[in-house]
C-alpha cells in the first residue's frame, strides 16, 4: 500500500460541525490491518450465542436445533405421539393439559469449527401452547428474557467488570404450526409482546406436511398478519458497504421469511446410492439441505453463516439499550447531556470569561448597594446626632436665660 486517504478532524468538527479534511499519506501506516487484529482476538476468545426456541410440543424444535449445529445439542427425547403433545402429556389426558405451565430450560454446548470456538446456549420453553388456555403463555418467556437483561445491567454497574457473563437471548425461533390457514391468536399475541425484546425469526415447522402451493399461500397469510399487527421480525438488510453478491443473497434470504423448514437427524439413501440428511416417505425423500424442498439452508445461512454477529449486535445496541433506558428512567435516573458535550478549549475559556464578568458585575452591584446603604445609615445617624445637639443647646440656652432673669429679679 503506497498511499491512503485519511479523515482528520478539523476545528469545525471539534466544535460540532460535520466538516473534515481529506489527507493523503505518503506511505504505509498499518491501521488497515485492524480487522485482522479483531479477527485474531475473536478467534482467541471465542463467541457466545444464545438461541431461544418457542413453539408447541411436537413441532420438531429439538430436532431442528440438532440439525442446525450438526451436533447432539439436545439429548434424545421421548417419542412424540403425533398429536402435538409429548408422550406424557398425551397419556395423562386433558386434565394434564389444563395444569401444564410454561417452563424455561437451558442447554449449553461448546462447539468448535475450523479453530473457531462457539459457546452455544439453547433456551427451550416446554409447555408453551400446550394448555387449553394459552392467554398468558408468553409472560414467563418475556420475564425470562427481561431477567437476562437485568442480570447484564447489574453486571455493568459493578465496580469490577472484568468478567461479565452475557446470556442475553440473541435470536428467538418461533415455530408456527403448519395449519395452512393463518396465524392463531396465541401466535399473534406472543409476537406482539416479545418483538421489542428479542430478534424474532418465524419458522413454519414440519413444512413437509404441506404442498409447495400451500406453503407459499401460508407464508403470504403469515406475513400479512405480521404486517397488520405491526410486529417487527428480524430480516437481513444491506448497506453501502455490501457487494452485489451479498445484496443479492440478503434479498433471497429475506424473500424466504417465514422459513418453511424440515429437520432430521437421520441419513437416508437416495436412488443413486448417496446418503443425505432427510425424511423417507413412501412417495419419496425430503432432503433437509435441498433448497427446492424447504428453507432450512436459508435459515442456517442467515442464523449462523452471515448474520450471527448482526443478531448479537442488534441485541446489544438496539434491544438491550432500549430496555436499559426504560429501566433506568423508571428508576428515576435522568441523564445530564452536558456531561457528554464535545470539549473545545477556546469556547470553554470564553464561557469561563463570560461567567467571570457576570460574577464581577454582580459583585460590583452588590458592593455599590452596600456602600449606598452605609452612607445612608451614616447620614441618618449624623442628622439624628445634630438634632440631639440642637435640642440640648436649646435646652441649655433656655436654662441660662432663666437663671439670668432670676438674678436680675434679685437685684
Amino acid at each position: 500500500m503506497r498511499s491512503a486517504t485519511s479523515s482528520i478532524p478539523t476545528q469545525q468538527q471539534a466544535t460540532g460541525g460535520a466538516g473534515a479534511t481529506k489527507k493523503k499519506m505518503n506511505g504505509y501506516v498499518g491501521f488497515s490491518n485492524f480487522p485482522n487484529q479483531e479477527h485474531r482476538r475473536s478467534v482467541k476468545r471465542g463467541f457466545n450465542f444464545t438461541l431461544m426456541v418457542v413453539g408447541e410440543s411436537g413441532l420438531g424444535k429439538s430436532t431442528l436445533v440438532n440439525t442446525l449445529f450438526e451436533s447432539k445439542v439436545y439429548p434424545a427425547k421421548e417419542s412424540d405421539d403425533g398429536l402435538g403433545l409429548g408422550g406424557s402429556a398425551a397419556r395423562n389426558g386433558t386434565a394434564e393439559a389444563q395444569k401444564r405451565t410454561v417452563e424455561i430450560t437451558s442447554v449449553s454446548a461448546d462447539i468448535q469449527e475450523n479453530g473457531v470456538k462457539l459457546r452455544l446456549s439453547v433456551v427451550d420453553t416446554p409447555g408453551f401452547g400446550d394448555s387449553i388456555n394459552n392467554e398468558n403463555a408468553w409472560r414467563p418467556i418475556l420475564e425470562n428474557i427481561e431477567s437476562r437483561f437485568d442480570a447484564y445491567l447489574a453486571q455493568e454497574n459493578r465496580v469490577n467488570r472484568s468478567k461479565i457473563v452475557d446470556n442475553r437471548v440473541n435470536a428467538l425461533l418461533y415455530f408456527i404450526k403448519p395449519t395452512g390457514h393463518s396465524l392463531r391468536a396465541v401466535d399473534i399475541e406472543f409476537m406482539k409482546q416479545l418483538h421489542t425484546r428479542v430478534n424474532l425469526i418465524p419458522v413454519i415447522a414440519k413444512s413437509d406436511t404441506l404442498t409447495p402451493r400451500e406453503v407459499e399461500q401460508f407464508k403470504a397469510r403469515v406475513l400479512a398478519d405480521i404486517n397488520y399487527h405491526g410486529i417487527h421480525i428480524f430480516k437481513p438488510v444491506s448497506d453501502q458497504y455490501d457487494d452485489p453478491e451479498t445484496i443479492a443473497d440478503n434479498k433471497a434470504i429475506a424473500a424466504k421469511i417465514p422459513f418453511a423448514v424440515v429437520g432430521s437427524e437421520k441419513l437416508v439413501q437416495r436412488p443413486d446410492g448417496t446418503r443425505v440428511r432427510g425424511r423417507q416417505y413412501p412417495w419419496g425423500i425430503i432432503e433437509v439441505e435441498n433448497e427446492t424442498h424447504n428453507d432450512f439452508v436459508s435459515l442456517r445461512q442467515m442464523l449462523l453463516r452471515t448474520h450471527m454477529e448482526e443478531l448479537r449486535d442488534e441485541t446489544d445496541v438496539s434491544l438491550y439499550e432500549s430496555y436499559r433506558t426504560q429501566k433506568l428512567l423508571a428508576l428515576g435516573h435522568v441523564q445530564d447531556n452536558g456531561v457528554f458535550r464535545e470539549f473545545n478549549p477556546r469556547m470553554q475559556q470564553e464561557e469561563e470569561e463570560r461567567l467571570h464578568a457576570a460574577k464581577m458585575t454582580k459583585l460590583e452591584a452588590e458592593m455599590s448597594a452596600v456602600f449606598r446603604q452605609k452612607v445612608q445609615e451614616k447620614e441618618e445617624k449624623l442628622k439624628k446626632s445634630e438634632e440631639e445637639l440642637y435640642s440640648r443647646h436649646k435646652h441649655m440656652k433656655a436654662g441660662m436665660e432663666k437663671q439670668r432673669r432670676d438674678l436680675e429679679d434679685k437685684k
